[in-house]
């Protein structure tokens, strides 16, 4: 049995006659078909087809026995958040499966396949907000000074100092890394071209070090064929984020003793840098592509933990 299967869970309530019913499965399979064709991001596409797919499970008592949609109402929908509990997920899981979910429905509601929508009601739990770690600048330099000294006998050296230097000179997310093309660069102004999320593009500058790392690494990138991709991986095709994860890892563990460190890391050290050096908060969000200033704004709570932090240790009233 699938580890998210209902288990004694009671049968759906029957919505009474009715000429047809509106297949979950097959409703599922048109939502996916319809953030496909709105270029949803596939890690998007991806966490909500598994999400989806145990949505489905849990609701499928018997196989091949699919329910409809118009069956599954807001008392279902409260007994299968109360499953989400019972697994032990994390919030941070739980609030991802709502808003997939949420989603979901309002697509059926857009379709007018649905007269009342049972997912307005969700309530959505808060998740905690820990500040995330952020390396100083001499801890960043460090670390990536190490990457260019190419003492651990790595496959592809300059092409990971390149990415070290395009992660933290541009603060880019590694979907956006994976996703550079060789002509999103403009190597006369240093500029980058990056889709964000919803395939949002902006332009982001690099510096000097970056410029050089990127240029020593186009010079021995090796395509398999003809491949417009930046970063390649092992075998001359696009390189996918778990391999950057996997190199960002790598290399902070031997270098500085710390796996914890990942691709995010670097952007946070980014915007937190720019922001302690006295940019403007508008423009770091623009550079960081967020929507909203809101989600830039923590960088400003992040150096404030750092200015007390230098309070309580030197203050001698602290």
């Amino acid at each position: 049995m699938p580890k998210f299967a209902a288990v004694g869970r009671r049968p759906l309530k029957s919505t009474g006659p009715r000429k047809f019913k509106m297949d979950l499965r097959e409703q599922i399979d048109r939502f996916l078909a319809d953030l496909h064709r709105a270029n949803a991001s596939e890690h998007t596409l991806r966490n909500y087809g598994l999400d989806l797919d145990q949505f489905h499970t849990y609701f499928t008592l018997e196989p091949g026995a699919t329910p409809g949609v118009e069956e599954i109402d807001g008392t279902a929908l409260r007994e299968w958040l109360g499953g989400l509990y019972h697994l032990n997920l994390s919030v941070v899981t739980i609030r991802r499966k709502i808003a997939c979910i949420r989603s979901f429905f309002k697509y059926l509601m857009r379709e007018k396949l649905l007269a009342v929508n049972p997912a307005r009601q969700m309530r959505t739990p808060k998740a905690p907000q820990p500040l995330p770690k952020v390396m100083t600048e001499e801890q960043t330099g460090k670390l990536i000074d190490g990457v260019g000294a190419d003492t651990l006998d790595r496959p592809h050296p300059k092409r990971d100092l390149a990415i070290f230097e395009i992660l933290y000179g541009c603060g880019i997310r590694v979907s956006e890394l994976c996703g550079m093309n060789l002509e999103d660069i403009d190597h006369s102004e240093r500029w980058l071209r990056v889709r964000g999320k919803g395939k949002k593009e902006r332009q982001v500058p690099y510096g000097a070090k970056a410029a050089a790392a990127l240029e020593a690494y186009l010079m021995v990138r090796e395509p398999k064929q003809v491949e417009s991709a930046v970063f390649l991986g092992s075998r001359g095709e696009r390189i996918n984020d778990r391999v950057v994860r996997g190199i960002v890892k790598f290399y902070s563990r031997m270098l500085s003793g710390d796996d914890s460190l990942h691709p995010h890391s670097l952007r946070h050290a980014y915007a937190t840098h720019l922001l302690n050096d006295g940019a403007d908060l508008r423009a770091i969000q623009e550079l960081l592509g967020h929507s909203r200033l809101t989600t830039t704004q923590r960088y400003t709570h992040m150096s404030l933990t750092d200015i007390m932090a230098v309070y309580d240790k030197s203050h001698p009233k602290a």
